[in-house]
Formats: C-alpha cells, structure tokens, sequence
C-alpha cells in the first residue's frame, strides 16, 4: 500500500518516534494492534476475527474543477492520505459523544483516561499497553462518581442513553446504509446531526456524511487559504463549500481535516 500521510485524528492513535500505532476492536470483541512506520503497516492480531478493516487511501484529481481551486493547491500537495476506517460502531458513536463541544486535545485527554480507567488492557508481547474503550455495557455499569472522576459527568447521560440504545439496536444499525444511520442515530437522546454525522464517517470512510461546514473544517480551510473569501457563518460556509468541492465533497472534507492533523502535529 502506497500513501504519503496516515491521518491520526482518531484518539486512539498514539506515536512514538517513528511508530504510530493504535488498538482496533470490533463491536463482536475481535482486536489488533496497527502499527505504521512510514509506509510500513503492521497488524498483530489479538482476538477473535482474523482480518481487520484496512487503510483506506484518498487523494485528489491532479486538475481542478475551477471552482475548487482556493482549497485544491494546499490540499493536494498532501498527496495521497490513509485513514483507518474504525470497526466499532459503538466506540465510534462514543468517540464522538467525547468530541461533543470540546476542543479535540481535550477530547483527546478524556478518551484516552477513560479507557484506561475502565477499558480491557491488551499488551501485545510484553510491550506497550493499549486499551480498549469500554463497552457499551461497561459503561452503563459506571457509577456517577466515577464518571466525575474520569472529568465525564457533562458526558454521562448521553453516553448512557447511547449505550442502551446500541445495546438495544446495534445489530440492526449496522446493516443499514450510512446515510439512513445518520438519521437513525439521531433518533437517541444527545445525539444530533453533528455527532451522528461525525459517528457515520468515522465508522462508514464517508465523509459526504460528515458535518463539513463545522469548525474544525472552517478553521483548517481558512488556515490553507487565508487569502480566500470564505464564508463568515456556518450555514453560509455549507452552501460554499458544496460549490467548491462539487462531486469531491468527500474527499475534501476528509483531506482538509487530515491537513488539520498534519498542521496540529498531535497524536
């Protein structure tokens, strides 16, 4: 597999020098350990199924449609992107409820404490621990305090109403298309069309589903073309940002998250 930038906007990412890798578990319990160096991509199977999603590779059209030019020069110089679609449609509705009106470094911060206080731990030969994120009946098992103690109280209800509902319906939701998951989600309390959309692509690798006009991408598209004229509110941004990307929505709105990755330089 060829790329040029593995996109690490998933909490779960952790680099180390040159190695960036990540937990990967499917709602049936199956897990592995990725792990990539440079272009190296290395799967150490854990548990259960023995095949894990792969890395999914975007990239842009070398020439333009005019419309697309104030983003498609800083965007496409990234060149090719790999994002790892996640497996888990619980802990990607969960991972999203965490992103919930925060700043991603926080959000960050409160993933990764939480799945060590109350996720499984996996240490493959004896080396760096990773852990899961608790299951959706792990959490509905947490007590007030202890999600208090995780700085998760604001996150409490709606991840216990998300937890029901996936432990009622999740079988179900994952058989259906991902643009009717976005509405179907949106039907648990606390989850609206941000979190829903942001659950979709994440679990799905579309990201015409994603919420594009929210701030992460405004913020990352004006920091690529500051020279542009772009769209001061949100809805006005949809409607701009639709014209410019046409029939690449997808692959912009994805790339110009990832170059918010690259320029953030987190993991």
């Amino acid at each position: 597999m060829s790329f040029d930038f593995l996109m690490t906007d998933h909490p779960a990412w952790h680099a180390e020098g040159h190695r960036t890798s990540r937990i990967l578990t499917l709602d049936t319990g199956a897990a592995w350990i990725i792990e990539v160096r440079g272009q190296q991509v290395t799967t150490t199977h854990v548990h259960g199924e023995q095949t894990p999603p792969p890395l999914d590779v975007f990239s842009l059209p070398a020439a333009p449609r005019p419309q697309a030019e104030p983003i498609h020069a800083p965007l496409v110089r990234m060149g090719s992107v790999a994002r790892l679609r996640n497996p888990s449609l619980w802990e990607a509705l969960a991972t999203a409820i965490i992103r919930q009106v925060i700043r991603a470094g926080q959000a960050r911060r409160l993933y990764r404490d939480f799945c060590s206080r109350f996720g499984d731990v996996i240490a493959p030969s004896g080396e760096t621990d990773f852990h899961t994120f608790p299951s959706a009946t792990r959490v509905l098992t947490l007590s007030d305090d202890e999600f208090a103690e995780s700085g998760m109280s604001f996150k409490r209800r709606p991840l216990r109403h998300a937890a029901t509902a996936f432990l009622n319906h999740g079988r179900s939701w994952a058989e259906l298309s991902p643009s009717v998951l976005v509405k179907e989600l949106q039907t648990v309390s606390g989850i609206g069309p941000w979190s829903a959309g942001a659950t979709v692509a994440d679990w799905s690798n579309d990201w015409a589903l994603y919420p594009y006009a929210d701030l992460a991408v405004r913020t990352w598209a004006r920091h690529a073309n500051p020279h542009h004229r772009w769209a001061a509110d949100e809805p006005a941004f949809a409607r701009q940002w639709r014209r410019l990307t046409g029939e690449h929505l997808a692959t912009y709105t994805l790339l110009t998250l990832a170059y918010g990755t690259q320029q953030a330089g987190t993991v």
